[in-house]
């Protein structure tokens, strides 16, 4: 089968993901597809993910990093221009379920060429010297297969933590939960100094050498229509946060001059069902008339500015005030 490249230009986390499955669902198919892509900061969701109980979303919001869903499943990924992306696209065979070397071979001969031994081990993982250096995942459909992987070239791994850091025991889901790595960077075990550009040059050149592959762009119509994608699914709350399965999440503080406040809340496609507070504040006014005004609400920070807005939390919740409330909501 003949292959076409893409090296994509854009850093644009959901235009690069809309570009994906633009090739997958509408580019002819009696061609493999390879692209090439980076993300400017932004954390990745796999497609059966609560994406609230994968970031710290107060690290995200204060910091521009962008959350996007992709179409495959697997666990949530940090992405910043020190990361590559890869993305193979061809027909899935005989295939039935993850097969990680077929496509992660290339990537590691490349590596090797570069003096990096990496091996292809778990589930969905790329190593080296037992620390991760690349996470895969998959999305079958319709006798195609559209497998995507990072590489962790240079990657502020500092950031990596703090943005998918998150409390565990705020929450209770059934979703699927990332498993934390230890991970690496290329760039540490490299012989010598290469730069993300000569081994992105590299890579993209292992494919284009290929009998009858070649190299394009996306044609003005292409674009017109990623464009048109992306506004309807990946730059939208209803997919990156909406779309995450059905679960609970629990808040407590010590709020000074109010007491212990805890919040529980219900949320089913990103909109809150149900809410309690409990602790031992003082109130004027019963909190389930509180809870009540949250009932349907967006469950993250606007969604909780917007139900609260003209509320006097200290009603219901003595020395409680709107602001400390949100607060509490979303740390």
């Amino acid at each position: 089968m003949k292959l076409t490249c893409f090296d994509l230009a854009t850093t644009d986390p959901a235009f690069n993901l809309a570009a994906e499955q633009y090739v997958f669902d509408c580019l002819p198919r009696d061609r493999a597809y390879f692209m090439l892509w980076q993300n400017d900061n932004a954390v990745i969701v796999g497609k059966y993910q609560n994406t609230l109980a994968e970031i710290d979303e107060s690290f995200v919001r204060e910091h521009g990093v962008k959350v996007v869903r992709r179409l495959s499943g697997g666990g949530a990924v940090y992405h910043d221009l020190g990361n590559l992306n890869f993305t193979f696209i061809t027909d899935a065979g005989e295939l039935a379920a993850l097969d990680l070397r077929r496509f992660c071979e290339p990537i590691a001969e490349v590596l090797g060429s570069f003096g990096v031994t990496a091996e292809i081990n778990g589930r969905n993982d790329m190593t080296v010297e037992g620390k991760k250096i690349s996470g895969n995942s998959q999305y079958l459909r319709q006798g195609r297969v559209m497998h995507h992987g990072t590489i962790l070239f240079d990657s502020d791994l500092s950031t990596v933590s703090r943005a998918l850091r998150a409390d565990e025991s705020k929450f209770t889901s059934k979703a699927a939960k990332s498993v934390r790595s230890r991970v690496a960077n290329v760039s540490e075990y490299l012989p010598e100094a290469v730069s993300l550009a000569a081994f992105r040059a590299a890579l993209l050149s292992r494919f284009t050498a290929r009998e009858g592959a070649e190299l394009r762009s996306f044609t003005g119509a292409d674009v017109e229509n990623i464009r048109r994608l992306q506004r309807e699914r990946y730059d939208t709350w209803e997919w990156n946060y909406g779309f995450s399965p059905a679960y609970t999440v629990r808040r407590r503080a010590r709020i000074e001059g109010c007491g212990s406040v805890e919040a529980q809340l219900s949320v089913e496609n990103g909109l809150v069902t149900d809410a309690r507070f409990f602790g031992d504040y003082f109130c004027v006014e019963e909190p389930e008339g509180l809870a009540a005004r949250l009932i349907g609400c967006r469950a993250d920070e606007a969604g909780y500015r917007a139900a609260l807005s003209g509320t006097d939390a200290s009603r219901f919740i003595v020395g409680l005030d709107s602001e400390a409330l949100i607060r509490l909501l979303c740390d």
